[in-house]
């Protein structure tokens, strides 16, 4: 199983995550585009782009902070697998715009490392 699939498993089955914005996801928005864009080897291939949602900032917060195989960045977009809080970082200036993100909103960019090792750093920073 791919890495950002594995990741999605496991945050499907978290009570802490309201939503999860995945393309591979069958009730994304779009996803059926998606499934033809994506889908070059004959085998629809979603990316690595995994963002979720919780009930607060504070807890999103918190997530980003505990991640040890996950580092906080903003590009998003080495190998290694990156964690970021949109509201506090590449979204700020949107705030009283009326075009914020959900505060509750974390991004992932689920690199090359072992699916297993990415999701035991997700499930120790939901802790």
């Amino acid at each position: 199983m791919r890495g950002a699939e594995r990741v999605v498993e496991w945050l499907q089955a978290q009570d802490a995550v309201t939503k999860i914005h995945f393309p591979g996801l069958p009730d994304f928005p779009n996803h059926d585009v998606a499934r033809r864009q994506m889908n070059a080897t004959g085998t629809p291939l979603f990316g690595g782009m995994v963002s979720f949602e919780v009930d607060s900032m504070e807890r999103a917060l918190k997530i980003c902070e505990r991640t040890k195989l996950f580092f906080l960045g903003e590009s998003l977009g080495g190998v290694e697998s990156l964690i970021e809080h949109p509201g506090q970082m590449t979204h700020l200036s949107l705030a009283g715009s009326g075009m914020e993100v959900p505060e509750g909103l974390v991004r992932l960019s689920v690199g090359i490392e072992h699916p297993d090792d990415l999701v035991a750093d997700l499930a120790q920073a939901f802790g």
